[in-house]
């Protein structure tokens, strides 16, 4: 008598495949499920290999456009970097995931879910809280957290001899020297002979990028549009070539940066479980779409606005690396940044070029950018007197604690100052009005 029904979040790969058919030893009835997010994938290659498995149903689902729009957009508009460096190419794409997986086990009515993550990483963190929060009553079976499993298959040697005890056909062998997990927004490498972290990685190990040393001898000059923080339009300027949908704009981006080698890393990081890890990424179109970004929210967002903004996308980035994509916090701060990109847009040129992203210009039509203002050549609506009154105010405390000056006298020193100061701030919040073309009842 079957157990319940369980759909397994599958790849076709050694420890899926393993998984797919010890469940089936354990008394389960198997669905699997296939997630196509970008991913170099025989799709029905592995559809036929899981049915062959013994696999009940087999459910293979285009996510591409569900992911460029649904969270590699959000992430663009908060800069999402995890500890300074990673882009968060894997930790966006499992809620992704889980929640079409969740779907489809509550249309076929599948009391568990199960997956092949490992007990030491992030994604068993990830796909559980996502199912968690989507699908409450449902219960999840992880296979490496399970002693009789992981006693059982000790390593990946163990592993394959069951494969062949049990007809798994498998493209791993004993000698791949690394882990891999790709998707439309990176490929990241682990594990193997990577875990050294003195090790340099392999020539060969990257896929998506070309090494920069061998990459064209001319750059490739784009325009990217945005609108509401997000990209709607990239054109190659000097082929006028040009993409407009989400998914096109994506992948032609990451066309472009793996074609010189732009978006390659090589860290250590933290992981939420409490363990350092070293990985290797490549992620070359969201490498370029944050460069390009971060210069049209700058041109067009106030000075305190991006600064509170910035703590939040910091915020987003752990919260995403840690697995609350599905939790109140994190959606109140999804809400907070896509409010902060209201005025974000306009058009960004730039030059991709062996390994690196240059930023050549930019226009928008709400430009926070005063020309005449910031010339050092024309004096415009502004007092220089005033930064005197500004610079006093901000010295107070400065000299407070130097020459340990009594009350009266930092007093008198903020009084003479206040006018002056006062006068920079309206200065400052009159031209941020004028520029956002705000009506005199509004100010």
């Amino acid at each position: 008598m079957s157990k319940g029904t369980v759909v397994l979040a599958y790849s076709g790969g050694l420890d899926t495949s393993c998984i797919l058919v010890w469940l089936k030893e354990q008394g389960y009835d198997v669905i699997t499920y296939l997630a196509n997010i970008g991913q170099d994938e025989d799709f029905e290659a592995a559809r036929k290999k899981a049915e062959s498995l013994g696999a009940k149903k087999v459910f293979i689902e285009d996510l591409r456009r569900d992911f460029v729009e649904d969270f590699i957009w959000p992430s663009v508009q908060a800069n999402a970097v995890y500890e300074d460096r990673y882009l968060l190419g894997t930790a966006i794409a499992r809620p992704c995931i889980a929640r079409r997986q969740v779907e489809i086990a509550r249309k076929e009515g599948a009391q568990f879910v199960s997956h092949g993550a490992t007990g030491k990483g992030n994604d068993q963190i990830r796909f559980e809280l996502t199912c968690y929060a989507l699908y409450p009553e449902v219960k999840i079976i992880a296979p490496w957290r399970i002693p009789e499993f992981y006693n059982r298959f000790r390593g990946r040697t163990d592993l394959m001899e069951y494969a062949q005890k049990h007809g798994i056909p498998v493209p791993v062998t004993l000698r791949a020297p690394w882990s891999m997990d790709a998707n439309l927004m990176h490929i990241s490498y682990e594990s193997g002979i990577l875990e050294n972290p003195k090790s340099h990685a392999p020539a060969d190990l990257y896929l998506m990028t070309k090494n920069p040393e061998d990459s064209p001898t001319a750059p490739d000059v784009l325009e990217i549009e945005f609108k509401n923080g997000v990209p709607v339009r990239v054109m190659h300027v000097k082929e006028g070539k040009s993409k407009e949908t989400p998914l096109d704009i994506f992948s032609y981006l990451n066309e472009i940066g793996g074609k010189h080698g732009v978006g390659r890393i090589d860290i250590v990081e933290n992981r939420f479980i409490g363990i350092k890890s070293r990985g290797i990424y490549e992620t070359p179109g969201s490498t370029i779409l944050l460069k390009a970004h971060l210069d049209i929210e700058t041109f067009t967002m106030d000075k305190e606005v991006r600064r509170i903004k910035q703590g939040l996308g910091i915020k987003f980035s752990e919260l995403v690396y840690n697995g609350f994509w599905y939790s109140p916090e994190c959606d109140f701060v999804r809400h907070c940044i896509a409010k902060s990109q209201e005025n974000v847009e306009g058009k960004v040129q730039l030059s991709v070029f062996k390994g690196q992203v240059y930023v050549l210009g930019r226009e928008s039509p709400k430009s926070l950018y005063n020309e005449e203002l910031v010339s050092m050549d024309v004096q415009g609506d502004y007092d220089p007197c005033d930064a005197s009154g500004f610079i006093r105010i901000n010295a107070v405390r400065l000299v407070s604690l130097e020459t340990k000056t009594t009350c009266n006298t930092c007093e008198k020193m903020f009084t003479n100052s206040i006018k002056s100061w006062y006068s920079l701030f309206l200065h400052r919040l009159r031209e941020h009005h004028r520029l956002q073309g705000f009506s005199g009842n509004k100010q």
